[in-house]
């Protein structure tokens, strides 16, 4: 059985990628690794599905032991992606897909660099800001704020493999299949399947 390939994925939010997820994850072949953070959970969250909910001190441990492929202070809580839900995964052949901002996917681009990178973006920043007002759970302020952050989220796309515009879900979803398709058929990755061919003289 070939391994599976881990996938990182990021967008700024509002870009839809949390629907963009939800129809790729009907495959399953894709599973998302639970990231962990100190963060306290929100109405709804469940412990080992959204996240691992950890305490400060146990996250903290947890890195002394080189439990985490990166880790990230974000708003003063933890974030970060454990190594046994990547590699568990990818032994399985199941492709781990990796939901992370930027600041933590430039950390694993050094760590595992043949990982696939693929950045979400929104067809303009004026449809983002259309897409967070239309939720109505932001003031303007927040929302100038998260229009900002995206701003230079998105300026660092180009150190990404890959970049899908989310305008269409339907596009956006059948764009990002299409990237991993090609990138399963690159000849580094069919060793096996060339020493098959041969061997079936």
């Amino acid at each position: 059985m070939s391994k599976g390939r881990l996938i990182v994925f990021s967008a700024p939010s509002g870009c839809g990628k949390g629907t963009m997820l939800a129809e790729i994850l009907k495959d399953e072949h894709f599973r998302c690794s639970v990231s962990a953070t100190t963060r306290e959970p929100r109405a709804g969250e469940i412990d080992g599905v959204n996240y691992h909910f950890f305490s400060r001190e146990y996250f903290e441990q947890r890195i002394q032991e080189g439990a985490f492929l990166e880790h990230a202070e974000y708003c003063e809580n933890l974030y970060g992606t454990l190594l046994s839900e990547v590699d568990d995964g990818l032994e399985n052949g199941i492709d781990v897909i990796l939901e992370i901002e930027v600041q933590g996917a430039l950390k694993i681009m050094e760590k595992r660099p043949e990982a696939i990178f693929v950045f979400i973006t929104p067809p303009s920043i004026a449809e983002l800001r259309r897409r967070l007002k239309k939720r109505g759970t932001e003031s303007d302020e927040v929302i100038e704020k998260r229009i900002s952050k995206a701003a230079g989220e998105i300026a660092q796309a180009k150190k990404y493999d890959y970049v899908i515009v989310n305008d269409a879900l339907e596009d956006a979803v059948s764009d990002f299949l299409a990237v991993i398709r090609a990138e399963k058929l690159k000849a580094e990755f069919s060793g096996d399947l060339i020493d098959e061919v041969i061997k079936n003289a």
